[in-house]
This record gives structure tokens, C-alpha cells and sequence, in this order.
């Protein structure tokens, strides 16, 4: 990777002297050790009155060049999200400036985020000996001080912590169930009081109040505060928290109405499918949380969750990984930092956390699901295919991975043995219902694609019994009809109604501009691949429909922009041919015949 690096620096041409005399002055604009990485301040590697850059072939000591070309590659790495690598270079460049604050502070932030959380620590310490606000490194250090059991220590170093900022709600948090892992649990619900002056986290302080108590064995507080957290949101956290004390305690019938009231106002949702089955069998759970050092990881792991949603993706990072530092095993932390990572294209990473999951965990079928579709988008096609296939024999009543492994086929253009998954998949589910539109539907297309209408027909036409409104099956029926030239008249309402359900959607204003256009209204036709081509100027086939309707209309040298334009876009082979006919001859008395949207 560090080779990669410097060899991206010399394709840019940056000679050796002017790639340090360019790293010198990025350095020299760097934050002192409180800002964050990235920011202003005032880092120059080696001495400070070293040779000057400003005379051509003036080169500084190797020791200098060695410390900026690895902490400029670091930078570039983390710019690049690839942790691993800049925790590395940032590493060695230390090695050669041993008290260079800025230095140190970018590698402690690359190992953090890169998951190596006891080397992130030691940075830490040395971090806090000069700045002991620092806020992250501080946190990384309670976290290792509390893995290793040191509680007291943990404590007292949160209050060298400032509030402000996310530790306004962090700080109190972790400290609450530090007090209660030395068995203060009076000091661990006043630590908390700072929460119930903010409305937005009442239902955390409640959430964790409840845990502490159930934790300390104080079954009443603990409901009390439950309950109190599940009135107040119905968050899946503080929903399954719930769930886990009524079961334990004797109470599945009002588990059973919670999960079930969670679902009916989530449609859709799969989150309580295995808790439902546990209880259906009468299996006793597992807790919720098992230990205080659990307590603390749901403290991050609930902060991680919120700053991804709210799109702060390093910070969400760092907070994920300090959950899974403090418990290791947490399925849910594993998918949400897979996520994570993924975002951040860092698809390798994440596909070690999904394969991390515990085979035993109810999540392990999701993270399984997860892992294919990410082999998929990581190139590493054959892999997935193998992962759904052995997922659809090992467990042969769920079709999911059948419905996976056909999409993954027809976008691969295997249209038979996509059909073949289909087919297996809808087997499964025997009786089909409105939720199962999509199936006949993915279906239908690879038998159309594979030249077998009449059964694509049929399963277009069934998907609409089952889901009358879908506009996806009435705007490709409508245009397979249109293309056939079959049904016009009823394939122009189709697709008038998909339209409506759909106003900016680009291939189904296509589909009516070009339902107008064989029935020769082509004015009406124009007016719509103008708006559709507004909407998807990207796609050949709606560029090359408005070449058709402009020549029509007599527009002939706009109808050759767009054929043109069509060509440039990489249409699908068989229509190279054709739009290259239309711009040497004009429009052929035969149409195209094109994909659908």
C-alpha cells in the first residue's frame, strides 16, 4: 500500500523534491493535538531549522524525507478511508518524529478506526499527557481500563473529560455503569441525571436506569423504567430490552403482545421473527445484557447507531468500534459496523464482520444475506452464488436466499438459471399473497428476457391480481405490449396509471412517451422523451426513442443529436446497428426493439 501510494504521487508527476516540499506544506497547515485530524495548526517533521525547499535539488535529510513521504502517503490512505494502511504510515513516520503531537494524533485516530483499539490506547495515554481533555483518546483508554477490569481508574478519568459534545450524553452514560460495576448504584443514577434535562434522551436514560436495576437485581425499578423507555419510543433497542425482562420474568404474553404491536407499526419487518418462534416453543432467552462491560457497549453502540443516521461516519466508526472492543461478540454492533464500512467502501472489512457473526445468533441469517450481496459488488461473484446456494440447502423452508441468488443471476444476464431460483423460491412459499407480487414479478422479466412471453405474461398479469397498483409490472407490461404491438389501447392506461404513481420515474415516462408514439400521436410523444430524457439523460434507449419522435415531427437535425447522442451512451449491442441505419438513411420503417426501465 505504501508503494501504491508514492507511485500515485509520481504518476502526478511530483518530483521527490517537490512531493516533500508538498507534504512540508500540508503539514505546516496541521492542527495542534486538541483539533481533530485534518484541521489548522502547525506541524513541520524534523528539525526546525532544517535545510530550506526553496532551492531547486535542495533536498533535506533522509530522516526528514522518510517521516513526510510516509505521513503524506497517510494521509492520502486515510483519505482514502483505508485505515489500516494510514494507521501504518503514520506509525512509521512517529518512529522517526517520536514527539511530533500532530503525527501522533493522526495515527491514534487511523488505529481506532481501523479497529486496533489496544495500539490505539497506548497513543492515547500519551495524547492525554498533554492535552487531558482530549475526547476520544480519553474514551479509548476507559474502554481498556474497564476491559481490563479497572473500573475506579475508568471513573475518575471520565471526569477529566469536558461536556460538550457528543460526551455531554457519552460521559454520563459510561459512568453510570462504571459506578455500577464497583457496586455504587446510587452514584450510578445520579451520573445520570444530566440526561433528564434533555427531552430527546429521556427514553436512553430510562433504557439504561432499567438495565442497571435489572442488572442489581431491582426487578421493580427495573420495569419502571422499561416501561416508562417503551411509552416513550419504540425504538428496536429499547423494544427488545423490554422484551427480554417480561420473558425473564414470567411474562411472555405481554412480550408476546409487545413484539407483535412493534411489527403491526413497522410493516415489514422481520426484527421479532425469532423471539415470536422462541416464544411460540416456550425457550427461555437470553439477556438482554449479561454484565456491566455490556452495559457500556449498548451505551456506544446506541451513539454509533444515532450518528449514522445522522451521517457522521468516522465519529460512528470509532463509536462502533469501541462497542465491539468492550463486547466482542455483539451481532447487531457487527452488521451496524458492516454497514458502516461499507459506505465507506471498505467492502473487505466489512465482510470480515459479517463472517464474524455467530452462527448461533438469529442476526447470523441476516449478516449471511449481507455478506453475499457485498461478494457480489466486491467482484467476487462465484463466491456469493456459492454462499446463497448453501444457504437455500441448509435451510430449505425460507426462500430469501433463492430470491437473492435469482436478482444476482438476471443481473448478470443468466436469465435460466435466475428463473430456475425463482421458481424454487415461489415453491417455498406455496400460497401466495400481496407481499409476493415482487417474486412473479423478478420472474416474469427473466422469462421475458429469455424469449418465453407467454409464461412472462402470465406471471406479469398474476403479480397485478396479487398487487393491482404495482407500477413497476404495469409499466413493463404495458411496454412489452407496446413493443408487441398488442393491447395498445389498454397498455397506454397502464402506463398512464404507472405514470401517476410514478411522475419521476424516467423509464416509465418513456414507456408513455413511447406507447403515444406507436399510436401516432406523435407530438404527445415528443412532449414526454423530452421530460423522460430531463429525468434519465443517461440512457440510451430514452435518448434514441426521442431521435425517433423528433424526426416524426420534422425536427431531422435534433433527431440526429440524439441518435448520436444514443450511440454515445453505450446502448445494448444488437441496437448499435440499427441507430447507425437511422443516422445514415434516416428513420427505417422498422422500430427498435429495446430493454425496459
Amino acid at each position: 500500500m505504501i508503494e501504491k501510494s508514492m507511485r500515485n504521487i509520481v504518476r502526478t508527476k511530483i518530483g521527490l523534491a517537490s512531493a516533500i516540499a508538498a507534504g512540508l506544506l500540508i503539514l505546516s497547515a496541521c492542527a495542534n493535538e486538541g483539533t481533530p485530524p485534518g484541521g489548522p495548526g502547525g506541524y513541520v517533521p524534523g528539525e526546525a531549522s532544517g535545510p530550506s525547499m526553496g532551492v531547486a535539488g535542495s533536498l533535506p535529510p533522509i530522516q526528514l524525507a522518510s517521516a513526510s513521504g510516509k505521513y503524506l502517503a497517510g494521509r492520502y490512505a486515510r483519505h482514502s478511508r483505508d485505515f489500516g494502511a494510514a494507521a501504518d504510515l503514520f506509525s512509521d513516520a512517529l518512529g522517526v518524529e517520536a514527539g511530533n503531537k500532530h503525527i501522533r494524533q493522526e495515527a491514534f485516530y487511523s488505529l481506532i478506526a481501523g479497529g486496533r483499539m489496544a495500539e490505539a490506547s497506548v497513543l492515547g495515554r500519551e495524547i492525554i499527557a498533554t492535552n487531558a481533555g482530549a475526547p476520544i483518546a480519553n474514551l479509548s483508554v476507559v474502554v481498556e481500563d474497564a476491559v481490563a477490569g479497572k473500573y475506579r481508574e475508568a471513573a475518575d478519568r471520565l471526569g477529566t473529560i469536558p461536556r460538550r459534545g457528543m460526551n455531554t450524553f457519552t460521559a454520563p452514560l459510561v459512568l453510570a455503569w462504571l459506578h455500577a460495576a464497583q457496586g455504587s448504584l446510587d452514584d450510578a443514577v445520579t451520573s445520570l441525571d444530566p440526561l433528564s434535562k434533555v427531552p430527546s434522551f429521556a427514553a436512553l436514560r430510562d433504557l439504561h436506569l432499567g438495565l442497571i436495576y435489572q442488572i442489581a437485581g431491582r426487578t421493580q425499578e427495573a420495569e419502571q423504567h422499561l416501561s416508562k423507555a417503551s411509552e416513550a419510543t419504540q425504538s428496536l433497542r429499547v423494544v427488545q430490552a423490554y422484551g427480554r425482562f417480561l420473558e425473564l420474568n414470567g411474562r411472555a404474553d405481554e412480550a408476546n403482545a409487545l413484539y407483535l404491536k412493534f411489527e403491526e407499526k413497522n410493516p415489514g419487518s422481520e426484527s421479532f421473527d425469532e423471539d415470536l418462534e422462541r416464544l411460540k416453543a416456550g425457550r427461555k432467552p437470553v439477556p438482554f445484557i449479561r454484565s456491566h462491560r455490556d452495559g457500556m457497549a449498548e451505551v456506544f453502540f446506541n451513539l454509533a447507531g444515532t450518528l449514522a443516521q445522522g451521517r457522521s461516519s468516522e465519529l460512528a466508526l470509532i463509536y462502533g468500534r469501541l462497542t465491539l472492543r468492550l463486547r466482542p461478540d455483539f451481532p447487531l454492533a457487527q452488521i451496524l459496523l458492516g454497514g458502516m464500512l461499507e459506505t465507506l467502501d471498505r467492502g473487505a472489512e466489512a465482510a470480515e464482520l459479517y463472517r464474524a457473526v455467530n452462527p448461533a445468533s438469529p442476526l447470523s441469517w441476516s449478516a449471511q444475506l449481507r455478506l453475499a450481496s457485498l461478494l457480489d459488488d466486491l467482484k467476487r461473484e462465484d463466491e456469493a452464488i456459492s454462499l446463497l446456494k448453501d444457504m437455500a440447502e441448509k435451510d430449505k423452508a425460507r426462500h430469501e436466499p433463492l430470491i437473492r441468488l435469482g436478482d444476482l443471476l438476471r443481473s448478470k444476464k443468466r436469465f435460466g438459471e435466475a428463473t430456475d431460483a425463482y421458481s424454487k423460491a415461489i415453491d417455498r412459499v406455496g400460497k401466495l399473497g400481496s407481499g409476493h407480487w415482487s417474486m412473479l414479478y423478478a420472474r416474469g422479466i427473466t422469462y421475458e428476457r429469455s424469449d418465453r412471453w407467454s409464461l412472462a405474461e402470465k406471471d406479469f398479469l398474476q403479480a397485478l391480481e396479487l398487487s393491482p397498483d404495482q407500477p413497476f409490472v404495469l409499466n413493463y407490461l404495458g411496454y412489452s405490449w407496446v413493443d408487441k404491438g398488442l393491447h395498445l389501447v389498454r397498455a397506454r392506461k397502464m402506463i398512464e396509471r404507472a405514470v401517476e404513481l410514478r411522475p419521476n420515474d424516467g423509464y416509465i415516462v418513456d414507456s408513455l412517451g413511447w406507447v403515444l408514439y406507436r399510436l401516432g400521436d406523435y407530438k404527445g410523444a415528443t412532449e414526454q422523451l423530452e421530460r423522460a430524457v430531463v429525468l434519465r439523460p443517461e440512457d440510451p434507449t430514452i435518448n434514441d426513442h426521442l431521435g425517433d419522435a423528433y424526426w416524426r415531427v420534422g425536427r431531422l437535425l435534433e433527431a440526429q443529436f440524439q441518435w448520436r447522442r444514443a450511440l454515445s451512451l453505450e446502448p445494448e449491442k444488437d441496437q448499435i446497428s440499427i441507430i447507425e441505419q437511422k443516422l445514415n438513411q434516416g428513420l427505417a420503417a422498422s422500430e427498435s426493439k429495446d430493454r425496459r426501465g
